[in-house]
C-alpha cells in the first residue's frame, strides 16, 4: 500500500503545471583558428593561400586540364572546386559560362549575390554569394584580363540545407575570400 501511495503522490507531482517542450538544438560545430600557408603548384601560373585545415589535391575528374584543382575541407565535409583557363581572347565568353553556372542554381535558391572582386595584384572579377538550400553556397571568377581566368565553386557532400550550413558556410567563404585576395599571376 505504501508502494502505491508513493508512487500516486509522484505521479500527482509530475503532472504539476503546464509542459514545456524541450529547445530545439544543433550541434556545436568547433571552428579552427584561421592560419594561412602559401599554395604554389610550380606547373601552374598562379598561387595563393589556403587555410592550414585545408588540403589543395589535383581534380581527378574525367575532363579535367592542366592546374584544375580542388581544395578540400576534411573536417567540414567541403570543397572548393577550381578550374584555369588560358585566355585567348575569350575572356567574354568564360566571364558568361560562369554567370550561367551560378544562375543555374536559381531553382533552389532565394538569392544570389554579386560582389566585383578588384585586388592590388591585379586580379579582377565577381564573387556569387547564392543564398538558400541551393547546391553550391559560393562562387566566384578571377582574371587579370589578359591570360589567366580562374574559377572557384564551393559544395559540401552534405544535404543542401541552409541553416545548417551556414555556420560553416560563412568560415569558408572568409577563406575563399582571402584565397582571392592573395591570389597572384606567375606571368
Amino acid at each position: 500500500m505504501k508502494k502505491l501511495y508513493v508512487f500516486v503522490v509522484m505521479l500527482l507531482m509530475g503532472c504539476s503545471g503546464n509542459p514545456v517542450p524541450k529547445p530545439r538544438g544543433f550541434f556545436r560545430i568547433d571552428l579552427p583558428e584561421k592560419k594561412y600557408t602559401s599554395y604554389d603548384d610550380a606547373s601552374c601560373p598562379y598561387r595563393f593561400d589556403i587555410p592550414d585545415y585545408a588540403i589543395v589535391l589535383p581534380d581527378t575528374n574525367r575532363f579535367v586540364e592542366p592546374c584544375w584543382k580542388y581544395v578540400l575541407y576534411p573536417k567540414f565535409r567541403a570543397q572548393l572546386y577550381i578550374t584555369y583557363k588560358n585566355l585567348h581572347n575569350d575572356l567574354a565568353a568564360f566571364a558568361e559560362d560562369s554567370r550561367d553556372l551560378v544562375y543555374k542554381h536559381t531553382i533552389k535558391a532565394n538569392a544570389i549575390d554579386e560582389t566585383v572582386i578588384h585586388t592590388p595584384n591585379k586580379v579582377y572579377g565577381v564573387m556569387y554569394d547564392i543564398g538558400g538550400n541551393a547546391a553550391s553556397n559560393f562562387q566566384f571568377y578571377a582574371t587579370d584580363s589578359v591570360r589567366h581566368f580562374i574559377r572557384g565553386s564551393l559544395y559540401f557532400n552534405a544535404a543542401p540545407e541552409a541553416d545548417s550550413l551556414k555556420p560553416v558556410v560563412d568560415f569558408i567563404k572568409k577563406d575563399v575570400k582571402h584565397l582571392i585576395q592573395t591570389l597572384q599571376w606567375k606571368n
